[in-house]
């Protein structure tokens, strides 16, 4: 007979979760089919390097719940990364990034496509969804993107990123924060 202590399984069993979390991004609808998302799981000193470079933000842009943040996802053994490049998808009429169309946007690189900010708000949502269905507490961080960016996690192109730590103990760590 084997006995497993649940404190040995919940890493592996978040690493699984955001496995399925990257495979729901992936798939998740995207305008015209055009993917710009670049996808990883952060683990380890990984998610430590993220957490000091969140709390040097903090000090550097006078922004406290960088710090804040940083100390949530100390308390993760896994936090999900994505990203997007700004690449419009080719519309002669569209208008929703304030030009009139995607050739005119073209020629100001770094304004992102409203498409390619949508289709990454619903990877968010799918990937999100994941973590509900397995019932992982987690929460949505533009400031871990932030930090992920500026550590050169991501390929130069992603302009937009988020991360999504996950967690398994008795009371979410991302809700109810100081």
């Amino acid at each position: 007979m084997s006995i497993t202590d649940e404190k040995n399984l919940t890493p592996g069993t978040l690493r699984n979760i955001a496995a399925k979390m990257a495979v729901a991004a992936r798939t998740a609808p995207k305008a015209r089919g055009i993917d710009t998302f670049e996808i990883m799981i952060a683990e380890g000193e990984s998610i430590k390097k993220l957490a000091g470079k969140m709390t040097q933000m903090a000090k550097e842009y006078d922004v406290p719940f960088f710090e804040r943040d940083a100390h949530n996802i100390l308390d993760s053994s896994v936090v999900f990364l994505i990203g997007t490049s700004i690449k419009s998808i080719g519309l002669k009429k569209c208008g929703m990034c304030g030009f009139p169309g995607c050739e005119e946007k073209n020629r100001h690189p770094e304004v992102p496509c409203v498409f390619n900010t949508g289709d990454l708000g619903i990877a968010l949502g799918s990937a999100a969804a994941v973590c509900m269905d397995n019932r992982a507490d987690n929460r949505i961080m533009y400031t871990v993107g932030q930090a992920a960016m500026e550590l050169g996690f991501f390929e130069a192109g992603v302009r937009i990123a988020y991360g999504i730590p996950l967690s398994s103990s008795s009371k979410n760590p991302f809700f109810d924060r100081k």
